[in-house]
Parts: C-alpha cells; sequence; structure tokens
C-alpha cells in the first residue's frame, strides 16, 4: 500500500470513529411532535425509540377512541420520521455529503 493509501484509510477510520460517535450523541437527542392541536405528545430519540408519550385528558373520548387512536399513530409516525431526518442531516454534515452504503 502506498503512503496516500494508508492515509485515506485512516481517514475513512476517522470518519467511522465519528459517525459511530455522533450516532451514539444523536441517539440520546430528542424530537417532538404532537397531534390534535397538541392533545397527544410524542417524544422519539435518535434510535428511533419512543422516549415518552403524554395524551391530555380532553383527547380521551369513550364514545370515539378510533380518533384517540388515529392521534397516537400520527404524533408516533410523525416523532419517528423527525428522528430519522434529524440522524441523516447530522450524518450528512459529517460525510459532506457523501454516499456512503453501509455505514448508515
Amino acid at each position: 500500500m502506498g503512503g496516500n493509501m494508508a492515509k485515506m484509510m485512516k481517514q475513512v477510520q476517522k470518519m467511522q470513529a465519528d459517525m459511530l460517535k455522533l450516532q451514539e450523541e444523536l441517539g440520546d437527542r430528542t424530537v417532538e411532535s404532537t397531534a390534535g392541536g397538541g392533545v397527544v405528545k410524542v417524544v422519539a430519540n435518535g434510535r428511533q425509540e419512543v422516549v415518552s408519550l403524554e395524551i391530555k385528558p380532553e383527547a380521551v373520548d369513550p364514545e370515539d377512541v378510533e380518533m384517540l387512536q388515529d392521534l397516537v399513530l400520527t404524533a408516533v409516525n410523525d416523532a419517528l420520521k423527525k428522528a430519522q431526518e434529524m440522524m441523516s442531516t447530522e450524518m450528512g454534515k459529517l460525510t459532506g455529503g457523501m454516499n456512503l452504503p453501509g455505514l448508515f
């Protein structure tokens, strides 16, 4: 291996280490989503996990459980989408927009 190749491998290894560190940091960062004007609130982290779910009493209507289920689904899906977008955006900054398959 020439000097350039070794230098490039070092850069790739550093980038992978930086990405792992960033993934860990983002894993702890949270995003929030609401539905129904805020009666349902979901918080998700960068690991695509829902960390909290808040349902205000006025959202609970025994006559219309389906509406509540829809609100929860909407908020959960939106929170997970936001978490994914946050991860992609931050990773994109690190890789300079390079598409590196298999890294994340």
